[in-house]
């Protein structure tokens, strides 16, 4: 069944503002390219302007959902470069990249902060905090307007808790461990068996499955007429010493002894 608040769910994360804004010719291109990724259905994370092959201006988006396929990106691609050409943000010629945001990716949002909170992340802040500027440590998600961190570069006599307020963050990003690779392994892969079931490149579920977990969901065990599982007991058994003398002395017409005789 389809959730009836997806489609308003995911209008609220497309729409959902960057803490974290570029200044300059990179803040041009946000003003163009921004109405256009949403209007798609993407997010902007980040724009870049390197020197790369003269100069490269790399658009970095994602779906609301955080995934990103080289088809998204082909997509972007074809919208996005007549209409900055049109607009023409960068005063020379450039190399548009549209890229996702990889497994190490910046946060951006708070939504963000939320979904990857168990996570090992960098922090650097635009205002320093307690007198320092780059925090590392185990992202413990958002409270208020601000980032729970619990640091793993403390001295002696510092508090490993921080509370850092999003305002003041200049940049943030995900440090690559076994833990977020493993968990963008499973979420990538589900991710795209669904992406091509939509685009019709894989065969869709088999309704008998759906049925079956909305069954297996909806389903009382109380009222189930199959035996419960994994109680531990065993039927008695129907062919013992005791059943075999029972059954000859009926057969002779012999009655059963009263029990205690």
């Amino acid at each position: 069944m389809t959730d009836p608040t997806a489609g308003s769910v995911n209008a609220e994360l497309l729409a959902e503002p960057r803490l974290v804004v570029e200044p300059g010719a990179a803040a041009r291109v946000s003003a163009v390219a921004t109405p256009v990724l949403q209007g798609l259905g993407y997010r902007l994370v980040r724009i870049k302007i390197t020197g790369e092959a003269g100069c490269t201006v790399q658009i970095m988006a994602e779906r609301p959902d955080g995934s990103m396929q080289i088809e998204d990106c082909e997509a972007i691609s074809r919208a996005l470069s007549p209409v900055l050409d049109i607009a023409d943000p960068i005063d020379r010629a450039y190399r548009l990249e549209i890229s996702s945001p990889g497994i190490d990716r910046p946060l951006v949002r708070r939504s963000d902060f939320e979904r990857y909170a168990g996570h090992l992340v960098k922090i650097e802040m635009a205002v320093a905090h307690q007198g320092r500027k780059r925090f590392r440590g185990t992202l413990n998600g958002v409270e208020g307007n601000a980032v729970r961190l619990h640091r793993d570069d403390t001295r002696e006599g510092e508090d490993a808790d921080v509370l850092l307020a999003m305002e003041d963050i200049a940049e943030a990003r995900l440090v690559l461990t076994d833990e977020l690779i493993a968990e963008s392994m499973r979420r990538g892969k589900a991710q795209e068996r669904e992406l091509r079931r939509e685009l019709g490149l894989a065969p869709p579920q088999p309704a008998h499955a759906k049925a079956q977990r909305e069954h297996a969901k909806n389903s009382d065990p109380s009222k189930s007429h199959k035996p419960k599982q994994g109680t531990g007991k065993k039927p008695a058994p129907k062919n013992t010493k005791q059943h075999r003398l029972a059954a000859e002395r009926l057969r002779r017409g012999e009655t059963e002894p009263d029990e205690g005789d």
